[in-house]
């Protein structure tokens, strides 16, 4: 798919030089300064296309600078290079010149199957912060990756690492998208994480945001022009440039278009990123944020995202392209040909408040709604088109806690708050779609989700068993034993719901059979069942794999006397069944 209008833009590094190209179509006179001009600015060249452009000897790896941009009414402005690699700060800093090369030590990696996709949402600066007062980094991190392959993840989502406006923040503030946040670690530091995951056999994918850029920062009003007082360029300078935190990029303008495609490639060629979790589509593609509201659509934005998706499949095939649309649109994931994005998938929105309202955390009575909806709801045919999960950072702030937080507020980790969140992430284990845990969900983590508290790891320890839980769903996901096959397969049946009981039974499978059919049993009440009937979808003799009560993940749990269960000449198995308890069932 050809999206370049303009080849090698920003900085192109040749022995004893470097060229210089910058798009800036209204500027009168472009000028570089940096340490490779020791007497003062250079000028560039107009190229009579908008583009300026400068082949500057002794130009080299390290060397900063910036461009000096002239406007036909006489002002001079700084701006750093929009495509720069690295930013030495994110508010005043300079543009660095950057060294390519890097031994990626042979990596080939190959992304897992989506059926077997386990995804651990990763905010890099409070993953493993050394201390309070130091932000963790790509090194820090990659402490933790032994631990993570141990767990089952194959696939970590980081959130946003670009240069930020924010010390602290979340990564969602993207001032300068094609540099790496220097706190973190920068370009070299993000290129070894990538490395280091790839050699525990973990992917990576990583959040992306095209949604808007922050500020009034370099882009904004980049070569002084703009109207309607709005941001130049690279913004829409009508009502679509409005966004609730940022000036919307016009993506109707090829070089808009070009500068978002080509910073989609520089991620699969210069850091060999897995995937994309492109954020907020909906405020992409709509200016007010909504679905099925024609008047309010930006079509540039829906073929955008399309050309995003084919590029990422263009340069790496087996890539994970999620959106995070929050509409349940399923053109999203929808084949291109068929009018679709194409993504791969699409983050489930309803699926963790349907979790807190089962178990009776968001409204008055705990109901299972919101359960049976997120059971019969498909995108298609393809049951991984949606990605799930109990919590995320946004479930977990924005006036919101972590699950087990919503539980037993001021430590989460009560008897009752252990349970329900381990039942609630069971559910997210066992039911279609490709699941994902938020950092810190499996050991208790508590709180809110914020970017400066750090992780407290030493909870693994103190919750070792609840770890231990997850790591046992993990392998029957994974299907480490033969034995649970449909846990990875496309078809799924919520064959059992006692809405008064708050029990369910959910059938999984691929091709059916021994070693595939998977049959799971969650009770979401405070009621212990000691004779449970169930009218199950196939007989015979039933072993329970994992009992989400088993007092070996907590010795104060429920227990649970059975390891199996019988049927009888119709089908029913009778069975006892602890408050807040999950069962998964497979036959041998």
């Amino acid at each position: 798919m050809a999206h370049q209008i303009k080849k090698n833009l920003g900085v192109i590094t040749h022995r004893g030089g470097a060229e210089f190209r910058v798009w800036a179509p209204f500027a009168k006179q472009v000028y570089i300064d940096g340490t490779f001009t020791p007497n003062g600015k250079q000028p560039l060249t107009s190229e009579d296309d908008g583009y300026w452009f400068a082949l500057i000897h002794g130009a080299e790896p390290g060397h900063q600078y910036k461009y000096i941009i002239e406007t036909p009414d006489g002002r001079l402005l700084e701006r750093n290079d929009p495509r720069a690699r690295a930013i030495t700060s994110s508010d005043k800093g300079f543009s660095v010149i950057v060294d390519n090369e890097f031994d990626w030590q042979g990596d080939n990696f190959v992304m897992p199957p989506k059926h077997d996709q386990v995804i651990y949402e990763l905010h890099v600066g409070t993953f493993n912060r050394p201390d309070a007062a130091t932000s963790g980094t790509f090194d820090s991190a990659i402490e933790k990756l032994d631990y993570l392959r141990d767990l089952g993840i194959n696939i970590i989502e980081l959130m946003p690492v670009t240069s930020m406006a924010f010390s602290n923040g979340w990564g969602y503030a993207p001032n300068h998208i094609f540099s790496v946040e220097s706190m973190l670690g920068g370009r070299h530091g993000l290129m070894k994480f990538v490395r280091a995951c790839h050699q525990h056999g973990i992917g990576v994918i990583l959040d992306v945001v095209y949604n808007h850029f922050y500020g009034n920062t370099d882009l904004w009003r980049f070569d002084g022009w703009s109207e309607n007082d709005r941001g130049g360029i690279y913004f829409y300078n009508d009502e679509r440039g409005d966004t609730p935190w940022g000036g919307r990029p016009d993506y109707g303008r090829p070089e808009v278009r070009q500068f978002i495609l080509d910073n989609v490639a520089m991620w699969f060629a210069e850091y060999h990123i897995d995937g994309l979790r492109v954020d907020s589509t909906i405020y992409m593609r709509n200016t007010a944020g909504r679905d099925n509201d024609p008047d309010h659509d930006i079509s540039d934005a829906w073929s955008l995202l399309q050309d995003i998706v084919s590029l990422a499949h263009k340069i790496k095939p087996n890539s994970l392209i999620v959106a995070e649309d929050s509409a349940s649109n399923p053109q999203i994931v929808a084949p291109r040909l068929d009018g679709g994005c194409g993504f791969d998938s699409q983050w489930e929105l309803g699926f963790p408040h349907a979790l807190r309202a089962a178990l009776g955390l968001s409204t008055d009575q705990p109901n299972l709604d919101g359960i049976q909806y997120e059971f019969n709801h498909a995108y298609g045919s393809d049951a991984f088109a949606r990605t799930i999960f109990s919590d995320s950072h946004d479930t977990a702030a924005n006036g919101s806690v972590r699950l087990n937080e919503a539980v037993a507020p001021a430590g989460g980790a009560t008897l009752f708050a252990r349970e329900k969140t381990l039942l609630a992430n069971a559910v997210t284990l066992t039911s279609p779609g490709i699941p994902m845990l938020l950092q810190g969900s499996e050991f208790l983590q508590d709180g809110s989700f914020n970017d400066w508290a750090a992780l407290e790891w030493q909870k693994t320890e103190k919750y070792a068993g609840i770890v231990t839980a997850h790591r046992h769903l993990l392998d029957l996901r994974h299907n480490r034993y033969g034995h649970t096959g449909g846990l990875q397969g496309q078809s799924t049946a919520l064959f059992h719901v006692n809405t008064d009981g708050l029990v369910i039974g959910y059938h999984r499978w691929n091709n059916g059979g021994v070693g595939d059919d998977v049959i799971v049993i969650a009770n979401f009440s405070n009621t212990d069942y000691g004779h449970y009937a169930m009218q199950f979808p196939l007989g015979g003799k039933w072993h329970i794999r994992f009992n989400s009560s088993w007092r070996g993940y907590s010795k104060d749990f429920r227990g649970g006397h059975q390891s199996i269960i019988h049927t009888d000449k119709d089908s029913t198995a009778h069975f006892s069944l602890p408050a807040y308890t999950l069962y998964i069932l497979s036959q041998e």
